[in-house]
C-alpha cells in the first residue's frame, strides 16, 4: 500500500512540475508530458483504491 501512495504522489508531483515548465517556457512538450502524467496517475489513483476494494472484501470473506 505504501508503493501505491509513493507511486501516486510522485506522479502528481511530476504532473505538476511539467505544468509549471509549461506555463514558464510555453513549450508545448511540457503540456503534452503533463498530461500523459496526469493520466498515469489517475490509472495509478485507480489501482489503488481497488486494492483497498479488495482488501475490504477479503476481511468480509
Amino acid at each position: 500500500m505504501f508503493l501505491f501512495r509513493l507511486v501516486f504522489g510522485l506522479l502528481l508531483v511530476a504532473g505538476l512540475l511539467c505544468f509549471a515548465m509549461y506555463l514558464g517556457t510555453r513549450q508545448p512538450v511540457w503540456r503534452r508530458r503533463g498530461i500523459v502524467l496526469v493520466k498515469w496517475t489517475l490509472i495509478a489513483a485507480a489501482g489503488f483504491f481497488a486494492v483497498l476494494i479488495l482488501e475490504r472484501l477479503a476481511m468480509l470473506l
